[in-house]
């Protein structure tokens, strides 16, 4: 196999997805975004999964990581929907933190170009919901950087999905010639693998 290949391609794209789920990872947790935190905890371990079958030359890891990726693929379109505000779903809900708190995207009060005004402490405790910052304008809105994250996650998935696809039916194809002891039958050159 050359450095170009599929396998090579599908492990490339499994790095890139730990990398940003990593990163999205961190920014969930300074929101207090528990629904996400937990889909991207178990979209890392997928991920992890399928790079070790794409390594390791395991067609069910692959196979683990296909279907997998239909899920997030759906969890992607249903966070972007969450922040467009479509299909009767509300940015301002607490879906995303399970109504355990209030906290909103890490990104609504530390966007790029924020300028926020803290307000006095007196002024917000008659307050029901008190909300110790106010965020006067940004340069680009929250939900527009939360969607961004899903449109990369989503156009890395449906790369990996693609190669993983690919690569699923061609170690299904290499699986065929083995049999269940481990014995490589070649007509030529029997041999027995060492794991």
């Amino acid at each position: 196999m050359g450095c170009c290949s599929a396998r090579c391609m599908l492990i490339l794209l499994c790095c890139l997805q730990l990398i940003t789920a990593l990163e999205r990872q961190v920014f969930d947790f300074l929101g207090y975004q528990w629904a996400p935190i937990m889909i991207n905890f178990f979209h890392i371990i997928m991920v992890i999964l399928g790079l070790f079958g794409a390594v390791q030359y395991r067609s069910r890891y692959v196979i683990m990581y296909l279907l997998w990726t239909l899920l997030w693929v759906g969890w992607n379109v249903f966070v972007s929907c969450l922040y467009l505000d479509l299909g009767g779903l509300s940015k301002d809900g607490d879906i995303l933190s399970l109504g355990v708190s209030s906290h909103h995207s890490w990104w609504k009060e530390n966007g790029p170009g924020c300028e926020s005004e803290r307000l006095p402490s007196a002024g917000w405790k008659n307050q029901q919901n008190p909300e110790l910052t106010t965020v006067l304008s940004c340069w680009l809105e929250y939900q527009y950087i939360e969607i961004l994250h899903c449109i990369i996650q989503l156009l890395i998935s449906l790369l990996g999905f693609v190669y993983a696809c690919y690569v699923a039916s061609t170690f299904s194809e290499e699986d065929d010639s083995f049999n269940f002891i481990g014995e490589f039958h070649h007509p030529s050159k029997p041999f027995k693998l060492l794991f």
